[in-house]
């Protein structure tokens, strides 16, 4: 267990809680993503992945950006490994991409591919870092969307193989296993809203989605536990979303979304079962005859702890049919829809203040979400591993006349939600780690390089790395375990 955190006196309304205590065994870290910051798309073996494809086809990512060269981290490891140690990072989550490794989603390892992660994890280690591995962060290999992507079985299986393939390489040094990081966006966002990779617009594929990655993170944590040192945690990585009924029809509109946004992944992944009144919601889309015998026992594998990533909250009601219906969802609009089954539900605009992205700025919703989980699943320790936010930094000439950024709104963004997960600590929630989005600006997705979610800033001409004032802070946090603002 995670020593108890020393509780403040005076909790701040806002969550301006000042001298707040992280104890000794709390996981301070940073997170990134393969395809958002590696770079290096067709170097050393490595094969097109999804996102490349999307990337790369006209109107659907902003400015026609590319993750061709993103920050380049591919060629920069040392650099990078040395800014986080610099920074004082106890921990990095990074994610491994499939088709460096196999590219074309099955075969035999890539060597060079590896290579690289090989040295990353050492690098890690041995500077002091604690190397937490995502398998798999969007990135399909397009052999395999062309063969059904996640819409296809085998795809699960194809995943299963490559995780034992990285886990008899990596798993003697890498003690820190995610399967999945947000399955939502992958199935809903990708095959439903086209607004992501691989940009389909199908309700019953979307659903089918669900259920492959389910049942592929239920595989792959099977053949972790194989192969991996036995004191290894493994765990996944959820956006759980965080509704907020509106009016009288909020608690309907909530148990729609709740259901398809975050029961239809908890449920068979700790319960090992789907939730009824979903499976009627979505009876008119699908009989969901894709699951079969065994699938919910093969989904439901004992995890070390959960992944939570955590942003912003949404406000729902059932629509009245009266006018144009709301979708204020924070997410691009797209020729598809992320709810399928929801058509009622409206998504009431909240108000502010909200990031660049466009997302409401509540961290009372962090810590009701983390209390939440852990009132369901008591047992069950948790880390957020993803929380951040964008904001449109300026790079100034700064007081010793280098380069800096000063990022007022971040830093107390970042303060305000440590405040609220040191809330649901004192709340009783075993909560083991922290790990910011993001260690640097990068590729954020349909988003382009118009939005930069990073504690350090890149110049995308010139790849050079800023630490911001964030980041300034969250050395200082980490270094005294203590919560003081910016």
């Amino acid at each position: 267990m995670t020593s108890s955190p020393t509780a403040s006196k005076d909790l701040s309304p806002d969550y301006r809680d000042e001298g707040l205590v992280f104890g000794p065994d709390f996981i301070f870290g940073s997170a990134t993503a393969s395809y958002q910051i590696e770079g290096a798309f067709n170097a050393d073996g490595r094969g097109p992945s999804i996102w490349d494809t999307f990337s790369k086809t006209p109107g659907k990512v902003w400015n026609g950006d590319t993750g061709d060269v993103a920050c380049d981290h591919y060629h920069r490891l040392e650099e990078d490994l040395d800014l986080m140690q610099k920074l004082g990072l106890e921990a990095y989550r990074f994610s491994i991409s499939w088709s460096r490794i196999q590219p074309t989603g099955r075969g035999p390892v890539n060597e060079t591919g590896m290579a690289f992660y090989e040295r990353l994890v050492d690098g890690l280690i041995a500077r002091g870092i604690k190397p937490l591995a995502t398998l798999y962060h969007w990135d399909l290999p397009q052999a395999l969307e062309d063969e059904g992507g996640w819409t296809n079985r085998e795809t699960t299986y194809a995943f299963a193989d490559y995780a034992r393939l990285v886990g008899e390489r990596l798993g003697d040094r890498i003690t820190g296993w995610i399967t999945l990081n947000e399955p939502w966006c992958s199935a809903y966002l990708g095959y439903g809203s086209g607004a992501h990779a691989p940009g389909r617009t199908s309700d019953v594929e979307a659903l089918t989605a669900v259920h492959h990655l389910n049942l592929a993170h239920g595989l792959a944590v099977k053949e972790l536990r194989r192969v991996v040192s036995a004191g290894a945690e493994i765990a996944v990585t959820l956006n759980l979303h965080v509704f907020r009924p509106e009016g009288e029809t909020g608690p309907e509109a909530v148990r729609r979304v709740d259901g398809l946004a975050n029961r239809l992944f908890l449920d068979p992944m700790l319960n090992g079962t789907y939730p009824e009144d979903v499976l009627a919601d979505t009876a008119s889309i699908t009989d969901w005859s894709f699951i079969q015998d065994g699938d919910t026992q093969l989904i439901c594998q004992p995890l070390d702890f959960l992944g939570i990533n955590y942003y912003s909250t949404n406000r729902v009601r059932i629509w009245d049919g009266k006018g144009e219906r709301v979708n204020a969802d924070g997410h691009k609009p797209a020729e598809g829809t992320a709810w399928p089954g929801a058509g009622v539900v409206e998504f009431v605009a909240q108000p502010g203040p909200y990031t660049e992205m466009g997302w409401n700025i509540d961290p009372a919703g962090l810590e009701d979400l983390l209390v939440s989980v852990h009132e369901r699943w008591p047992d069950l320790p948790l880390m957020v591993t993803e929380n951040g936010a964008a904001f449109a930094d300026e790079l100034v000439t700064g007081e010793d006349g280098a380069p800096a950024v000063h990022d007022v709104e971040r830093t107390d963004y970042l303060h305000r939600h440590f405040a609220a997960a040191h809330r649901a600590m004192q709340r009783g929630v075993d909560l083991r780690g922290y790990q910011v989005w993001s260690l640097m600006d990068n590729f954020e997705w349909g988003y382009g390089y118009s939005k930069r979610f990073g504690i350090v800033r890149v110049d995308y001409d010139t790849l050079e790395r800023t630490p911001k004032d964030s980041a300034l802070w969250y050395s200082r946090l980490i270094a005294e375990r203590v919560l003081h603002a910016g």
